[in-house]
């Protein structure tokens, strides 16, 4: 499946959001995901279907000062 994931361009053989994250050890809470503009809650990215062609977005906090 083409994916644009943080706009980079990617193929993936993922089928849900979960396991996008987990196939780029995205781990954690405190991650903030977005398909196509739309937020995905937390528990709702098991579920997430993605398509040929979605936008992913994903965003984790920094810390620092």
């Amino acid at each position: 499946m083409k994916l644009i994931v943080n706009g980079e361009p990617q193929d993936n053989e993922v089928s849900t959001l979960s396991e996008l994250l987990t196939s780029l050890d995205y781990e954690g809470d405190w991650l903030a995901t977005a398909v196509n503009g739309e937020l995905v809650h937390r528990e709702d990215r098991q579920d997430y279907a993605l398509n040929d062609d979605d936008r992913v977005e994903i965003l984790s906090p920094m810390q620092g000062g």
